[in-house]
């Protein structure tokens, strides 16, 4: 067992050397929307359960602990380096001079695309309140670019990531007991509610100047190990949710790319397509660190060792190889979008 391992670990290692190689920056910027998944620092210093600046998050990241839900790097990161950045996205909570004009992180755990998602863990800054965050950046890059007009080609060139719904399940829909969502739709008219929404705020993305956005499907939520560890199975009725998300999602990128002309928009939902077992992942069920009630590591405890080997960090986040392989898989289909974005950034 430990040889087949090390050799799938090589595997790994490999599929991942072919794709991490430095290169030209291939867009000028790049901006991220979404929950715990990419968020990389904005909850640190707000009121909720729903943080992860603290050990052992971050153990495998160069900088220890940051704000990121993983033991290292998050899709994102992984991302902004195969798009040529030499340094990751830094956090709205930390943008300060010209970092804006190569992007930024408006990610916040627990977030979800109504307001009222993940609020049961504390504060969380959700898709609208992260889209006026983005248009105080905006209003920035106008005055640092001197007028909205080369503002907006600037931003045209610009990739948009957006990675946010789960929440809006797992924390609201299916906590009848918290939130009255499931009594007041049923699973369809509530997902065609989230739909409308997240295309209300795509559409002002478009406003001003995103041209090249990426909305991302969701996984087997069902599969996480919040759920199974309950009877050692996934929950269908989590599953079916993000089943119909995503699909309903991919309809809606199909419906913006026919009303926006002028834009590409890109369904994408590498996570339900990996084939972990393929790539050494032998405990799919069982997170690497001790959690706590909330299913987020105990502060301090020493997590797992061979986390190459797990698909989950703690009861709902992914550790960082799962990530990298969801990056490479997300980068195959983002490359037709910024293949033509060759322009080199401002100064």
């Amino acid at each position: 067992m430990a040889i087949k391992t090390k050799a799938l670990l090589v595997l790994l290692v490999a599929t991942c050397m072919q794709y991490f190689a430095n290169g030209e920056q291939q867009v000028p910027c790049f901006f991220i929307f979404g929950d715990s998944l990419s968020d990389n620092g904005n909850n640190n210093n707000l009121q909720t359960q729903a943080k992860s600046n603290y050990n052992p998050y971050g153990i495998d990241f160069p900088n220890g602990p940051t704000g990121r839900f993983s033991n290292g790097r998050v899709t994102v990161d992984f991302l902004a380096e195969l798009l040529g950045f030499k340094e990751p996205v830094p956090p709205y909570a930390n943008t300060s001079g010209s970092d804006i004009l190569k992007g930024v992180n408006y990610a916040s755990g627990a977030a979800g695309i109504l307001l009222e998602s993940g609020k049961r863990l504390g504060d969380n800054i959700h898709l609208e309140k992260q889209l006026r965050n983005h248009r105080v950046i905006y209003s920035r890059i106008v005055r640092k670019l001197g007028g909205s007009r080369k503002a907006k080609e600037y931003l045209n060139k610009c990739l948009y990531y957006v990675n946010i719904g789960s929440n809006d399940y797992i924390n609201n829909f299916f906590l009848p007991d918290l939130y009255t969502s499931s009594r007041i739709f049923t699973l369809e008219q509530y997902t065609n509610r989230l739909i409308r929404r997240l295309s209300e705020n795509i559409k002002e993305l478009h406003e001003s100047g995103a041209r090249k956005v990426v909305l991302v499907g969701l996984g087997a939520l069902g599969c996480i190990p919040r759920f199974t560890s309950r009877n050692g199975s996934c929950v269908d009725e989590f599953n079916e949710a993000a089943f119909l998300f995503s699909n309903k999602l991919n309809s809606e990128v199909n419906t913006l790319n026919n009303k926006f002309t002028d834009s590409s928009f890109i369904f994408i939902n590498s996570s339900s397509a990996l084939d972990l077992e393929k790539f050494g992942f032998t405990v799919a069920d069982t997170p690497c660190c001790r959690t706590r009630e909330d299913g987020q590591c105990v502060r301090n405890e020493t997590p797992c060792p061979n986390r190459n080997e797990y698909v989950f960090y703690d009861e709902f986040h992914i550790t960082e190889a799962v990530h990298r392989l969801i990056a490479i898989g997300s980068y195959d289909q983002i490359k037709p979008l910024v293949q033509h974005s060759t322009n080199p950034p401002l100064q």
